[in-house]
């Protein structure tokens, strides 16, 4: 999904053109190859140095902090390939795509393709029934109707789902590992289908055997399982402050394109520190609104737009870290209680 072809479909006239010609005017929707290309290289880095403490370190319960190192790294390295496949990094689609396959199934494990797909659909229709796939998550439920469905121990999981949440994100990295194996296998219309499916076997031959060579086998398996557990956790934890807890809509409500990306969606509050944790993702709104936006831009771009926002009666919705997990969390509580679900602070 780019701008250009969003601003195709929107009338002259409308709130989002007025939006985006703002928005172009200040150039923040020009590409930073420099910055990504500094950002890419402090990534690498930061992982050949890891390489170098993993093989240095040889057979030792210690590995379990290298796991935890890798995880954050292997999860910055999807962040990019969350932008490449926005079109974010260069304006050439082959480029980004380049970049995205490398990010994505050669050194993490997961499907570039299968995975831009899936969240092109989510920004297409964030948090409405039926057509946002980031709401239909086995086991969670998110509406009232999905609740009602669960039968036997999935209902039992759905009336605790709020405190098993943060757990059950622990077995994220695996549930992408295996998706994108299906989607390899089974999926059709996968464009570059034997080149995903040769990448993701050179990371998984990669990743068993330096970790199966260089640790005993003990070692070896609780690495892969905190290794696996934390990136799971740290890109759950990254995504799910971003529309959980946020308006559902349905088929039936009529918002344009504007309104619809800002009222499902939360920012978070924070300073440089929290943008590079989160890969950009705190500027949820922003991103939604301009999603090839450079995700350098994103913090500049996000006073002009809370601004327009106000101007037109818009709700824009921004809080802190912790209170946007409490606020998903909440909801979550709420469907599986059966409650009535909270308002948004």
């Amino acid at each position: 999904m780019s701008d250009t072809d969003l601003d195709a479909r929107s009338d002259r006239g409308s709130d989002y053109a007025d939006l985006s010609r703002l928005v172009r005017g200040a150039g923040l929707l020009d590409r930073q190859p420099r910055r990504y290309a500094a950002r890419v290289a402090v990534v690498l880095g930061c992982l050949a140095l890891m390489g170098v403490v993993f093989v240095r370190l040889g057979s030792s319960w210690w590995q379990t902090a290298t796991a935890a190192g890798f995880a954050m790294l292997f999860a910055q390295l999807a962040f990019l390939g969350h932008d490449a496949g926005h079109r974010q990094i260069f304006r050439s689609r082959r480029a980004n795509d380049a970049v995205g396959v490398v990010c994505g199934n050669l050194v993490t494990g997961i499907s570039y393709g299968w995975w831009v797909d899936k969240h092109n659909r989510h920004h297409a229709h964030p948090n409405t029934e039926g057509r946002d796939p980031d709401i239909v998550v086995a086991p969670l439920s998110f509406t009232p109707g999905q609740a009602a469905t669960q039968r036997g121990l999935r209902a039992l999981f759905v009336r605790h789902q709020a405190a098993l949440f943060f757990p059950l994100l622990m077995v994220e990295g695996l549930h992408l590992h295996a998706a994108s194996v299906r989607a390899v296998i089974c999926r059709s219309g996968l464009r570059r289908r034997r080149a995903e499916a040769g990448l993701l076997v050179l990371h998984s031959v990669g990743y068993l055997a330096a970790v199966f060579v260089v640790l005993s086998v003990p070692q070896a398996i609780v690495f892969i399982l905190v290794n696996q557990a934390l990136f799971g956790l740290y890109l759950g934890s990254s995504f799910a402050p971003n529309h959980k807890g946020m308006p559902i809509l349905t088929e039936a409500d009529n918002l344009d394109y504007l309104r619809r990306q800002v009222l499902t969606s939360r920012n978070v509050r924070g300073g440089r520190l929290l943008d590079a944790l989160l890969g950009g993702l705190n500027y949820q709104i922003e991103h939604h609104l301009f999603p090839s936006m450079p995700r350098p831009n994103l913090r500049h771009a996000q006073p002009l737009i809370r601004q327009f926002c106000t101007e037109h009666g818009i709700a824009y919705h921004e809080t802190t870290l912790i209170q946007s997990w409490a606020q998903g969390l909440a909801h979550l509580r709420a469907i599986g209680t059966g409650s009535t679900r909270p308002g948004n602070d």
